[in-house]
């Protein structure tokens, strides 16, 4: 991710009051959110992710291609480590958006199929070196040389070496949700990789495309996969305050939208953020979109900005620090603490540090710590 441009993101919002009276969180002020969770060794029966949950922008048949693969991938590899759905998901979700606008049969077959460009030397599509066909058409549909095919956009050079029948048809297609997240699972895990091990993920992500700018964008996915799986303790929250809480992580993995997000659910925003990024066609939630849809599911009305919703409830003051928060709290965050005009962000406070929160724009609706954002402002207790 690049570093946030700190000064408009800081102000962002302030300004957007002025401006947008629908809107209120822009994007995070400070240094750029992690919302990297070390990644476990071991595989588990869902996928590697021992608390279980799924990402709401993945459609459901590939995220179980990508937890079977999980669990096929030490019969091929039985060195490799650490090999977990988020990192499919990461690479899919670059590779092919999880091929979604296209059918994903039951038995994973794809339709219709997924073609890169074709690699002739062109400079279409950014490819300037030609690759010679080798397949004859089997998997690329044409004999005039090689294109990246399926989800996890293998060539058909590649695909020869690593591609195996994860669903017993016998036939290892690319073409396939189940075989292309295994294929993509193997290669991966080559020489048997500890992918618990960031600097081997990175080489393993760099092995699959020589780009820095690649690998830096499926880290990214990632991080926000695995941090979206993992699921807070909630057996001692009770109530409305589970049900907002439940209600907001229900929608991990919805994409961040500036000004989406009404109590009914996410909703197309509008152009433009501080960042630039335009949220009139993305439909998902900004800040505090999210949260007046998390409390209205529990039957509480909230307005609409995050520095209105910090009227609401009993306030609780920043000097507590955040040991003084429980869980279904709002928390804020404002660019001068003490000043509650000038807040510009809103999450849900989880427990044990955590909180739920739609960040800024290119993030998706997430766990994060609450201290990976800047002017920490309080909370509000509404229950």
């Amino acid at each position: 991710m690049r570093p946030p441009a700190r000064r408009i993101r800081r102000w962002g919002c302030v300004v957007a009051l002025l401006m947008f009276a629908a809107v209120c969180c822009a994007a995070p002020a400070g240094n750029a959110i992690s919302a990297y969770v070390a990644l476990k060794t071991g595989a588990q029966d869902d996928g590697g992710i021992a608390e279980g949950g799924s990402a709401a922008d993945i459609p459901p048949r590939m995220l179980t291609a990508y937890k079977k693969a999980v669990q096929q991938v030490g019969k091929y590899v039985p060195k490799c480590q650490g090999m977990r759905w988020p990192i499919l998901a990461g690479i899919a979700r670059v590779e092919s958006d999880h091929a979604v606008g296209r059918n994903i049969a039951d038995n994973g077959d794809i339709r219709p199929r997924i073609y890169g460009v074709l690699l002739n030397g062109s400079g279409a599509g950014g490819n300037t070196t030609a690759f010679p066909d080798t397949d004859n058409g089997k998997w690329d549909g044409t004999a005039q040389g090689e294109r990246a095919v399926g989800p996890f956009q293998f060539l058909p050079s590649t695909w020869e070496s690593i591609g195996k029948d994860a669903g017993g048809d016998k036939t290892a297609d690319p073409h396939n949700a189940d075989d292309a997240a295994l294929g993509a699972a193997i290669y991966l895990c080559a020489d048997g990789r500890d992918l618990t091990k960031r600097d081997q993920l990175t080489a393993a992500i760099w092995q699959y495309n020589h780009s820095s700018a690649y690998v830096a964008n499926v880290l990214g996915w990632i991080d926000q996969y695995t941090a979206a799986a993992k699921d807070p303790d909630l057996k001692n929250v009770s109530g409305k305050a589970r049900t907002a809480i439940e209600a907001a992580l229900s929608q991990r993995g919805v994409p961040y939208s500036w000004g989406g997000g009404t109590a009914s659910g996410k909703s197309y925003g509008f152009c433009c953020s501080p960042s630039g990024t335009s949220g009139a066609n993305i439909k998902g939630f900004d800040c505090s979109g999210l949260t007046q849809y998390a409390y209205a599911q529990a039957g509480i009305t909230l307005p609409r900005v995050a520095a209105a919703q910090a009227g609401a409830g009993q306030r609780i003051p920043a000097s507590l620090g955040t040991s003084a928060l429980k869980p279904g709290d709002l928390v804020f965050y404002a660019t001068a603490p003490g000043h509650d005009l000038t807040i510009y962000h809103v999450g849900i406070y989880l427990g044990s540090g955590q909180m739920v929160n739609a960040a800024r724009p290119g993030t998706i609706v997430r766990l994060d710590a609450v201290n990976a954002m800047s002017g920490y402002a309080g909370g509000a207790r509404l229950l």
